[in-house]
């Protein structure tokens, strides 16, 4: 839970710069009151804070491991056949929390390294956010193809990096997102066989028994579920999962 509680102040100052000095206050809204009119502002760091929050989902999609998780899942949901079962509650949950597990390392060596000096007051906001960006690269870096890099750095119009760390976030994004579609697309492809086969049997046999008029999912379904529950499939899925990122 410790880890929990230490990912959104890590995350929030990986986007919010704060002002060493106190910014100037913004006119938010007036109150009459029997002495004349109070005026309150909203300062800019209240202002970056809150723009902050709304950005926190788009960070959490493109910069961590829930979008190969998340993807995975859901074409896990589609293979098996059963319609919105799980819903979506139930895989969106399943794959934050996941999440959470697979970067609870770089989480951690962010805490240690940016968070802690810069609320102990020995660390500015700007040196904090440059040390959190190291181990948040490493684990990009490790997950992206040097090809989707490549492919990006060159739509830059630049000639390449002397070290991988070198490689600014704006390129290494969208490189890390397209590689980890593609990995999620290969796991994708790898759960689907399996059911792809069942569904192949079933259809041949209710063919040749003459049962046309018989939808074939209507049959297979159950022998799905029953081989991913013999099989401990959750388990299985969850395991390969988080250690594909870590091979």
């Amino acid at each position: 839970m410790t880890r929990l509680r230490n990912a959104w102040p890590l995350l929030l100052l990986a986007l919010v710069p704060v002002a060493a000095c106190a910014a100037p206050g913004i006119p938010a809204f007036s109150v009459q009151t029997h002495g004349g009119t109070q005026t309150y502002t909203l300062t800019l760091q209240v202002l970056a804070l809150m723009t902050a929050l709304s950005l926190l989902p788009a960070l959490l999609l493109m910069m961590t491991a829930f979008t190969r998780i998340v993807i995975v899942l859901g074409i896990l949901r589609q293979a098996l056949g059963a319609g919105q079962t799980p819903p979506n509650q139930v895989l969106l949950g399943l794959a934050l929390f996941l999440t959470f597990f697979v970067m609870s390392p770089v989480i951690r060596q962010i805490d240690q390294l940016a968070y802690r000096p810069y609320a102990a007051g020995t660390l500015t906001a700007q040196a904090a956010l440059d040390r959190a960006e190291v181990p948040l690269k490493e684990f990009m870096l490790h997950q992206t193809r040097e090809s989707a890099i490549a492919t990006f750095v060159h739509i830059a119009g630049g000639k390449g990096y002397a070290a991988p760390l070198d490689v600014p976030l704006s390129v290494l994004v969208p490189a890390f997102v397209t590689s980890e579609l593609k990995t999620a697309f290969l796991i994708g492809f790898l759960l689907f066989i399996p059911f792809v086969i069942i569904d192949l049997v079933v259809a041949s046999v209710l063919m040749s028994m003459g049962m046309m008029m018989v939808t074939p999912t209507l049959i297979s379904l159950p022998f799905k579920l029953m081989l991913f529950v013999l099989v401990n499939g959750w388990s299985l899925v969850m395991g390969s999962l988080a250690a594909s990122f870590y091979h």
